[in-house]
């Protein structure tokens, strides 16, 4: 008669600061995006455009990585969606990974948005904590480098257990001058994974 073993259940990853992000959350009340108006807008190409907002975000645990056979990582990807309050129209769409090295005590948000442009974001891991990416963080198609270039993105997130906060600033260079497109928002837990 052949027997199979026991299965053996896999360990829970350490997620640390990471762990009450698991599940979905929505804006609490609006955001704000504060970006630069496009030409022919009421505002004028270059001019600050705000714009408040609402979002849905999504974290869920996917795997963990050993890079260069000593940096342990887990990750959590995110989804997040963003949508014009006043007409309900989805503007922002990303999509990345919060990583955390226990080790280490750093957390990494890597993360795409589908203007080609990507970035890496990197700071030490807390519940309170803000991740700047360094000068080989941000990578971006030929286009954007030459008309909407991402010099610096700075970001500071607040985690609670049922709510979290963030405040961002993408640097631009665009329009020929400097601009700083910032985000803002509080989101509430919707559901717990």
């Amino acid at each position: 008669m052949l027997t199979l073993p026991a299965l053996v259940q896999a360990a829970e990853p350490d997620l640390g600061p990471l762990q009450p992000l698991i599940g979905t959350w929505k804006t609490a009340s609006n955001g704000v995006d504060m970006a630069p108006g496009r030409t022919g807008s009421a505002v004028g190409e270059g001019a600050p455009a705000i714009e408040p907002f609402y979002e849905v975000r999504t974290f869920e645990v996917v795997a963990d990585a050993v890079n260069a056979s000593k940096q342990n990582l887990v990750a959590v990807y995110y989804s997040e969606e963003v949508f014009r309050s006043r007409d309900n129209a989805k503007f922002h769409d990303q999509r990345g990974y919060l990583i955390y090295d226990k080790d280490n005590q750093m957390v990494y948000n890597s993360f795409c948005v589908p203007r080609a442009t990507c970035v890496v974001a990197e700071g030490k891991a807390g519940r309170k904590m803000t991740l700047t990416a360094p000068a080989r963080g941000i990578g971006e198609s030929s286009y954007m480098t030459a008309n909407a270039s991402t010099q610096a993105f700075t970001m500071t997130l607040d985690i609670g257990e049922n709510t979290f906060s963030y405040s961002q600033n993408t640097s631009l260079k665009i329009y020929g001058k400097d601009f700083p497109h910032t985000d803002s928002a509080t989101l509430e837990r919707v559901v717990k994974n």
